[in-house]
């Protein structure tokens, strides 16, 4: 007999920390759980919980120049009572939402590694269980940064995040989702003790003053926070391991700058990106006839030796001589240019061009029933305003095959989508979904705040009464050691490249409707978050009235004539089931006659979808003679549809019939029908005396005259 034996489990490290935060309980959990990551924890903020770990490979990669991050939010259907739709019943793709929860961690977090540290470093954040009164990404966030600040991973942290809403003018720290529903607000800050390093926000037209002051507000929860996961820290924290640093041979890139500064001085002193870069090929040709014997890899590096060496120049120009690669001052923008109606099926397009960025938006209006149906976690179940964007190779002068949309482009259009969505009309203004696709068609910095531009001009065009135009701008940031800064306005790709920061926000005359901020640096101070506020807000006044509002004034009047023409009705609920009829068939014959689309919502809404006029009054005469009630005492006008011994039969309405009984037809007493004059297709006047003993209908000739 073989006798299994185990030994009891002990989890002697197993620890938790308990914190309020928002008002609700907050714990981290260590030592328990997957204990071969180099540091993990179980977060659980009310009744969420996600498992957070980080990873390191024990080796650099070979051959890359960057540090190899990946950050997966991983969205787990059980988490919230859910079985996954689909043939497969399990989890696939991620959601977009879960992507764009993995940019908004990833980014803060990034700029606090090592610059040279080369090991591929993997961030798992698995929501396991989720309470939609406490955000996930919020705990995922915090359980990134305890699981690297706890691990021997080389890391500048610790950071956490915040939500910050804004109900009846009054801030709300991480909101619940009652609140969320009536906020005018959806901002998430992240920060370190001292700086905040990320910004991402949606606004109802929210003033430059309210933003600013969300913000302050957030950092101020956040440090509060910060000290709660340094005592963490300071009791199982890891010392962190050393590595070979990835960094160019320092000797050999001064020799190589030294070199080349002039010429490199000279070529990138342009405003068109095709010139730049045509003028770095004889310099690297140079550089490569120059040191290959010394430096035999030298062409290995040139990527990275290629953007050190114009980071150089484009910084010292910036800092020392406030001066920019085109020639512009720090509050100058590109040359804008903007038009509509560009293609003659669409329902909507709009192009903007900035400089060498031009982004061209098309709108596609359509039923209510193309809305967009959505399986996460949380209860979103649709939406009906869709924004995708799309950044071909030709884009960036690359010979690139199209693939699939990426992180980068999921991300830009979801920003473009917020920034949009508070002027979008409701659905009861506006009953249509509504689909813009950004085609990138060149791209030299800020291509989403581009999307954004042009989507305001698709929207007008397509004859959306959008609430007011939206125009979105990026500011960019250059520092110094001894902490000097400036900012700049309109940056193009060398400056976003080579500066400290890409300071995105969108909005309205009236207010900011979305921001999102990219760090290099460790973060930023007030006054650098103030003068960005107050710079994007200039620039987009002006995008708004002298490029926009001059290229189109106002929205259409009317839809394209490619677009679908609505109509609402409405009709009582309990009539949905005969217009749909058994199996469908009536509003399949509906359908089938009128050439409409027909969508039928549970309160008795109907949304007629037709090419024209006359096949939507087709639909809804249809529609109306299924839902006709007729009252007691009216008179109506119908035709005879049958004659039988005990009376005849009125068709008072199309596809409704009332019986007429003998003795109702005329005064005197008839033995027959034909004797007082009636005849199938006469055209007669009835009125309606109500139901009789029997519950039957009952109509009269003789007292309709």
């Amino acid at each position: 007999m073989y006798e299994v034996k185990s030994k009891e489990m002990v989890f002697k490290d197993y620890k938790v920390f308990n914190y309020t935060f928002a008002g609700r309980p907050l714990s981290i959990e260590t030592g328990r759980l997957a204990g071969l990551a180099n540091g993990a924890c179980l977060v659980r903020y009310g009744d969420t919980a996600v498992m957070c770990t980080a990873t390191a490979s024990k080796e650099p990669r070979e051959g890359v120049d960057f540090l190899p991050l990946s950050v997966d939010f991983d969205e787990k259907m059980y988490a919230s009572g859910k079985i996954p739709g689909g043939y497969f019943r399990r989890e696939g793709k991620p959601t977009e939402k879960a992507i764009l929860s993995s940019r908004v961690i990833d980014r803060p977090i990034r700029p606090l590694f090592p610059k040279d540290l080369r090991n591929d470093v993997a961030i798992v954040l698995t929501v396991m269980s989720y309470d939609p009164d406490c955000a996930p990404e919020v705990a995922a966030m915090l359980g990134a940064s305890v699981a690297l600040s706890i691990s021997d991973i080389p890391w500048n942290g610790p950071v956490a995040s915040v939500e910050i809403g804004m109900v009846d003018g009054k801030f709300v720290v991480n909101p619940t989702e009652e609140q969320y529903k009536k906020s005018d607000l959806a901002l998430t800050v992240a920060a370190s003790m001292k700086k905040v390093v990320m910004i991402e926000a949606g606004a109802n037209e929210v003033s430059d003053d309210d933003m600013y002051e969300a913000i302050m507000l957030g950092h101020k929860v956040i440090r509060d926070l910060l000290e709660f996961v340094n005592a963490i820290v300071d009791e199982i924290g890891k010392p962190k391991f050393e590595f070979p640093s990835g960094d160019l041979d320092h000797d050999m890139f001064d020799k190589v700058f030294a070199f080349c500064e002039k010429d490199l001085m000279v070529a990138l002193d342009t405003d068109d990106k095709t010139v730049r870069d045509a003028r770095m090929l004889p310099i690297k040709q140079a550089i490569d006839a120059q040191f290959s014997e010394e430096y035999p890899n030298i062409m290995d590096q040139w990527a990275e030796l290629e953007y050190k060496m114009q980071k150089k120049v484009v910084r010292r120009w910036l800092l020392e001589d406030k001066k920019r690669v085109d020639g512009r001052a720090m509050n100058e923008m590109r040359p804008l240019g903007a038009a509509v109606g560009i293609l003659p099926r669409v329902h909507g397009t709009g192009l903007f061009t900035r400089g060498q960025t031009q982004a061209l938006t098309c709108a596609t209006l359509g039923t209510l029933a193309d809305a967009q149906e959505l399986d996460g976690i949380d209860n979103a179940e649709a939406k009906r305003y869709m924004h995708h964007y799309n950044m071909p190779g030709y884009s960036t002068g690359e010979a690139k095959a199209i693939r699939s949309p990426g992180r980068r482009e999921i991300g830009h259009g979801a920003l473009a989508e917020r920034a949009l969505l508070p002027v979008i009309p409701s659905e009861a203004e506006f009953p249509y979904a509504i689909r813009l696709v950004s085609e990138i068609l060149s791209s030299n910095g800020s291509t989403s705040q581009a999307s954004i531009c042009g989507s305001t001009l698709a929207l007008m065009d397509a004859g959306v009464p959008i609430k007011a135009p939206v125009a979105g701008i990026s500011c960019g940031l250059i520092t110094a050691e001894d902490g000097s800064w400036d900012t700049m306005i309109d940056i193009q790709g060398v400056e976003d490249f080579y500066g400290d920061m890409d300071f995105k926000v969108a909005g309205t005359h009236k207010g900011i409707t979305a921001i999102q901020m990219d760090l290099k640096v460790d973060g930023l101070t007030p006054e650098i978050i103030k003068r960005a506020l107050e710079t994007t807000h200039v620039a987009r006044d002006y995008i708004i009235d002298e490029v926009i509002l001059k290229a189109i004034p106002a929205p259409r009047a009317e839809v394209s004539a490619y677009a679908p023409k609505m109509t609402t009705i409405h009709i009582d609920p309990d009539k949905i089931r005969e217009v749909i009829g058994k199996g469908g068939c009536v509003i399949q014959k509906i359908t089938a006659e009128s050439g409409a689309k027909i969508d039928i919502e549970e309160d008795g809404t109907i949304y007629v979808a037709a090419v024209n006029k006359s096949a939507a009054d087709i639909a809804i005469n249809a529609i109306n003679a299924i839902c006709f009630e007729p009252e007691v005492g009216a008179i109506y006008t119908g035709t005879v549809t049958g004659i039988k011994e005990f009376g005849c039969f009125v068709e008072y309405a199309p596809g409704k019939e009332g019986m007429v009984h003998i003795s109702k037809i005329c005064d005197r007493r008839i033995d027959k029908v034909e004797d007082g004059g009636i005849k199938v297709g006469d055209v007669v006047k009835v009125k309606y005396i109500g139901l009789d003993k029997k519950g039957r209908m009952d109509w009269s000739i003789k007292d309709s005259k």
